[in-house]
């Protein structure tokens, strides 16, 4: 399917994004360190009958780079504005990981944007102590050699994927690490920062959620453990919950047609 790229203007700056299709408006938004190229197979699938966009996140992609450090409801706000700019009311809202916090964001600070939201391998929780660690030295030594490169690469793969993709999708692997060679980590850092360390406990913000929601976990998920991830679907209210076998970290890329398929059957229902 065509995607036409659109720059936006927000208040975290020019966000690329790419849209297609027509019918009702279905929004993604990926991971830390990823763009809006992991939904290629989503954007394929549902571009049949939605309109689909692929949101490049703040710092991320083709968008401008950041540079400062930002919070969880200056990403939702993010979200409306690229919605006022094409003329949506509302969305159908698909995130991960960073997406899916903010999807759990921006149902709750602004529910009559949002007709569902599909929040896959994510949490409301704030970060641990030893997460907390990790990901600052991860970003310090990233900023000091201009990348994620050489022996940063295979760290951050670990945490993406688990033992089912390492062995049978050496595509998704591949796709991950050109991604990551796309990066420009002196922007980046500052969404790592924003998203690991300094995240919000959102447990009670979650409990205000009326839309439907799926939240949706990987069963090899070494970041958001299937636990974690569950306590998120608990504070949700009526909030349906799936665990993925053979899938870690980044679902949509790692399994599209079992992931398109739950995504359908949930909006159909």
């Amino acid at each position: 399917m065509d995607l036409v790229e659109q720059d936006i203007a927000t208040s975290l700056g020019r966000l690329q994004v790419r849209v297609g299709g027509e019918g009702p408006t279905m929004l993604f938004w990926p991971s830390l360190l990823m763009d809006g190229t992991m939904w290629a197979a989503q954007a394929e699938h549902f571009g049949v009958d939605h309109r689909v966009v692929l949101v490049d996140p703040p710092g991320h992609g083709g968008s401008e780079p950041l540079t400062r450090l930002f919070d969880f409801d200056e990403c939702a706000r993010c979200v409306v504005q690229v919605l006022d700019h094409l003329g949506a009311t509302t969305a159908d809202f698909v995130g991960n990981s960073w997406g899916g916090m903010i999807g759990a964001t921006v149902a709750a600070r602004f529910p009559e944007r949002v007709d569902s939201a599909v929040l896959m391998n994510c949490t409301a929780s704030p970060a641990p102590t030893r997460q907390r660690v990790e990901f600052a030295l991860l970003t310090a030594v990233a900023k000091l050699v201009g990348g994620i490169r050489g022996p940063l690469v295979k760290p951050v793969v670990d945490a993406f994927v688990g033992r089912t993709t390492r062995r049978e999708r050496p595509e998704v692997v591949a796709a991950i690490r050109a991604a990551l060679r796309r990066v420009d980590i002196a922007s980046a850092a500052w969404a790592v920062t924003s998203v690991v360390p300094r995240r919000p406990d959102q447990r009670d913000l979650a409990a205000t959620i009326r839309a439907r929601v799926l939240v949706v976990a990987g069963a090899e998920d070494a970041t958001f453990p299937v636990a974690e991830t569950r306590v998120m679907a608990d504070a949700i209210p009526g909030a349906r919950f799936v665990v993925l076998d053979r899938t870690a970290h980044l679902a949509g890329l790692e399994n599209p047609a079992e992931v398109n398929a739950l995504i359908s059957d949930f909006l159909a229902r």
